[in-house]
């Protein structure tokens, strides 16, 4: 999975996600089907199919062990013979679950599969290290492979603070950017961008909205300690913070889609997935991106891409990627991003997803982006980028 270019025709039809809510707040009594399986069956639904339809399952989590898409599908009342696959690309888990299923359409393995991402932390179970004798005290581990859960930054975060260092991002730059993100959150919410998108899980008025912070003075964002100290320039205002969520998309082959009428789709352009070094862990999702524009038809013009959603780590590596491609403000993330939303792990990539759903096939607009772009830092130092077109 390195690469590729569709070699049939898959399309997105149907897109749905939760609210993003914050470990503990939100979703904090929801194990991961109970999360999940609404949004599974609200995305069916939107597509015009029943459950029973429905041929494979696959869904990205990193956290819940086992295989969770199993359940996934069985609560939301699946075939018992629907075969479930979970995915563990970490923070690219969801897109490369998508990914996965548009291949399998496209390749006339499937007709319809279910795809997406899903995460409770609020719920997961948690990770204990192995004592090394009898006289040592279990220690909790964090959920980056090596963070042993002494308190110290997360690896991520150390990443995204050389990548600012190596490309001059000042702390300044970032904390405006942070509080831009924020502000268009707000202003996406209040003029209801998210209709149609969000399922609310109960019929109250906070399920319907992403659990994210008030966006804050930029004096407040400054008084922040660094993540780092002493000269750290990554902080909680700047930097994503996790929540729980799930986000499903439905994939159906060229002979479902005009079936049912030929709806508003999203169709993959190429896909690719690009180890980097550790050092330039950060840095992962921008070669992604490249890579898969030069795999698009022997080359793609970067003045086509008229939309890109990243969950980013950090708002250093939102403007890393805005610059290596010259974005302007309106190109990227332009409802806000993770900084405002938060970052549900397995689940962030396939809400970028349902992001470029909502602006390339269910939004009304005249002009809708015509391409479109999904890329996905992941822990490890790899990075995962999706090309779409909107049909």
């Amino acid at each position: 999975m390195t690469q590729a270019t569709a070699s049939g025709t898959s399309y997105i039809i149907a897109a749905r996600r939760t609210a993003l809510g914050r470990p503990g707040g939100l979703h904090r009594a929801r194990r991961i089907e109970t999360l999940t399986a609404p949004i599974v069956l609200a995305a069916l639904e939107d597509a015009g199919l029943e459950p029973g339809v429905v041929d494979e399952i696959i869904f990205g989590n990193t956290t819940a062990g086992g295989n969770p898409a199993r359940i996934i599908g069985l609560a939301a009342g699946l075939r018992e013979c629907v075969p479930a696959l979970t995915v563990d690309r970490q923070d690219a888990s969801g897109l490369d679950a998508i990914l996965l299923a548009m291949r399998a359409v496209a390749m006339g393995e499937a007709d319809v599969v279910v795809a997406g991402g899903a995460e409770s932390l609020s719920t997961a179970p948690w990770r204990v290290a192995r004592p090394k004798s009898v006289f040592q005290t279990p220690r909790f581990l964090g959920l980056e492979p090596e963070d042993g859960g002494n308190g110290e930054a997360p690896h991520s975060v150390a990443a995204s603070e050389e990548l600012a260092r190596k490309l001059g991002i000042t702390r300044a730059r970032q904390d405006s950017y942070a509080l831009s993100s924020l502000r268009k959150a707000e202003q996406a919410s209040s003029e209801r961008h998210f209709v149609g998108e969000i399922v609310p899980l109960k019929l109250t008025g906070a399920e319907a909205r992403d659990e994210s912070a008030i966006a804050p003075d930029i004096e407040d964002l400054a008084a922040l300690s660094p993540l780092m100290p002493p000269d750290g320039t990554h902080t909680t205002g700047n930097t994503s913070l996790l929540h729980d969520a799930a986000a499903a998309v439905v994939v159906v082959s060229a002979r479902v889609h005009a079936e049912l009428g030929a709806p508003p789709a999203l169709r993959l352009v190429a896909s690719s997935t690009q180890g980097v070094g550790a050092a330039e862990e950060a840095m992962a999702p921008v070669t992604a991106l490249e890579k898969v524009l030069r795999q698009a038809n022997g080359g793609f013009t970067r003045d086509a891409l008229g939309l890109v959603e990243m969950s980013e780590v950090s708002a250093a590596q939102a403007l890393a990627l805005r610059d290596a491609f010259d974005l302007d403000d309106a190109a990227l993330s332009p409802d806000g991003g993770a900084l405002a939303r938060g970052h549900p792990l397995g689940a962030a990539s396939a809400v970028s997803v349902v992001r470029l759903f909502t602006a390339m096939a269910r939004a009304r607009q005249i002009r809708r982006p015509r391409y479109g772009a999904v890329t996905q830092g992941a822990i490890g130092g790899l990075g995962v980028a999706a090309l779409f077109e909107s049909l």
